[in-house]
């Protein structure tokens, strides 16, 4: 049998605040101010943050600070994302502070397996168009069905094992990433050579392509099936991913085949998320892009599409130009001139291939992992299932 609770009766619940950034004076201090940013930490816990706050910065959100063992909850954007405070800190109002009031009642790592466990309810819950969130009150109300302490300690150790091994597996694929950037730096520095993106494209109609705008395609013009239409979320990973499906008639294809994604194809985001880069794959279907990404057909005897990918990636030229173009916007963006004028590393293609067959080797081995990684997620959402789902 397991009793049911509110949230807020087992746990003390706050959010922060940002000090004015009209001051210097709140900024620059020794109180670690968290931000959404500094959740993203390998072993879950924030022990440093990228800004700090003074001492009157601390008093303008009325000195709340969360004590080390807190867990952190991202209300905005990446709704639902955690992890533990391992200092004495502060937050903005995106993150909430959830401490519980007797561990003897609730045990604080069952609780955040819980919480990790209704992720599809906050997906669901979450309101607003640009930037999806909660609410302290939605939190607060949210109804957790209790087992005796000592099951949960049990269902905890289980779950955090089963984490252990999915961090693993996420870092092995971190690593391959960072290898494969190294080796790129490395050729990108002994061969020195630049040309514009614009140089490099296939001599093929809209070899540079991004659209369609406005009344080209409207919303009520998807369908359940027909043609499929790429955007941010095939993108944003930096490999090409299906997602959510959104299709068009092929009607409407016939219109807009202009935007046709081929196989090979670079594609860069340029909205919302920018600079995230993949490559479509020898597979995809007839597809088309959106006006989110700017897709790019190359004359593979100049430029071959895993060399561009890893340059618009990590090259740090390339990185500074972009900056350097988005410097005054009120949100950041980007435009096909800007892609198709960037000065990326263009080595001889003997170079290329080289490391073409270098970034296979590596990305195979990042596949098998990732493969894992899967496996471990559906097994932690199995044992989630098992574990925390209310029972009579």
């Amino acid at each position: 049998m397991r009793r049911h609770y509110r949230l807020d009766a087992l746990c003390d619940i706050r959010s922060g605040g940002t000090p004015p950034r009209s001051s210097s004076a709140n900024y620059g201090g020794n109180f670690p101010w968290a931000k959404i940013d500094d959740l993203n930490v390998e072993n879950g816990v924030v022990s440093s943050t990228k800004e700090c706050i003074t001492e009157i910065g601390l008093q303008s959100i009325r000195g709340r600070l969360v004590e080390p063992g807190t867990l952190l909850f991202a209300m905005y954007g990446s709704v639902g994302k955690m992890a533990w405070a391992g200092v004495r800190l502060a937050t903005n109002q995106a993150i909430l502070g959830i401490s519980v009031l007797d561990p003897q009642k609730l045990a604080p790592s069952y609780l955040k397996h819980w919480l990790a466990s209704k992720q599809a309810d906050f997906d669901r819950d979450a309101n607003g168009v640009t930037q999806k969130n909660l609410s302290a009150g939605y939190v607060r109300d949210l109804e957790i069905a209790l087992p005796p302490i000592e099951e949960q300690q049990r269902i905890a150790t289980i779950l955090d094992k089963a984490d252990g091994l999915r961090r693993k597996r996420q870092e092995a694929i971190r690593l391959a990433d960072e290898l494969l950037r190294a080796a790129y730096l490395e050729v990108a520095q002994r061969n020195p050579v630049r040309a514009p993106v614009e140089s490099l494209l296939a001599e093929v109609p809209n070899a540079a392509r991004t659209g369609p705008f406005g009344s080209q395609l409207l919303v009520s013009e998807f369908s359940a099936s027909g043609i499929p239409v790429l955007g941010i979320d095939n993108v944003v990973s930096n490999t090409f991913t299906w997602a959510a499906p959104r299709y068009i008639s092929h009607e409407k294809y016939a219109e807009l085949d202009r935007y046709t994604v081929r196989p090979g194809d670079v594609m860069v985001t340029i909205m919302g998320t920018t600079g995230r880069v993949a490559i479509a794959p020898d597979d995809l279907p007839t597809c088309i892009s959106t006006k989110h990404l700017c897709t790019l057909t190359l004359d593979r005897k100049k430029m071959l599409p895993t060399y561009l990918w890893a340059c618009l990636r990590w090259d740090p030229e390339v990185k500074a130009q972009t900056r350097r173009e988005a410097k005054g916007a009120i949100m950041e963006g980007w435009n096909m001139g800007i892609v198709k004028g960037l000065l990326v590393n263009a080595p001889p293609m003997d170079v290329q291939l080289k490391f073409e067959e270098i970034a296979g080797r590596i990305k195979r081995m990042s596949s098998a992992q990732a493969l894992a990684a899967k496996g471990t997620d559906e097994l932690m959402a199995s044992l989630s299932a098992k574990y925390l789902e209310p029972t009579t």
